[in-house]
């Protein structure tokens, strides 16, 4: 855990850095036109496009987190029906290799949607690499 505590810290550093730089670009870029076109290619706006994804990202996983860490009812028992969801998905699976078909529930098909939004976004943010 003190490896990821030092590396929260260096991410924090380099994110602060990142904002300061990009502030005082932002406040010298109107009276420098050079610069305004430098900001504007292609090659910036995209990096800034992923650096924002992967801040979004980021932010509603530690939510997330957060909410496991302390407890949070809500998150701790949509946990335990997840589980329960899972076990009899894999019920239902050895069922219907074996011929018998049982109907799936609606709420087992929508178990919290913003949970699986969260898992994918996490999971095409893998496949991005940050410039």
């Amino acid at each position: 855990m003190d490896e990821i505590s030092a590396r929260i810290l260096r991410v924090t550093e380099d994110l602060r850095a990142i904002q300061q730089e990009l502030n005082c670009a932002a406040m010298e870029a109107p009276s420098n036109p050079e610069l305004m076109e430098s900001l504007s290619r292609i090659s910036e706006t995209e990096s800034l496009q992923v650096l924002h994804s992967a801040l979004d990202q980021m932010r509603h996983f530690l939510w997330f987190y957060g909410q496991i860490l302390t407890g949070e009812p809500a998150v701790t028992e949509h946990l335990r029906q997840r589980s329960t969801v899972q076990t009899s998905q894999g019920q239902r699976s050895r069922a219907a290799a074996s011929g018998a078909a049982q109907p799936i529930n609606s709420s087992e098909k929508t178990a919290w949607p913003s949970e699986s939004t969260l898992i994918r976004m996490l999971a095409d943010g893998r496949n991005r690499k940050p410039n």
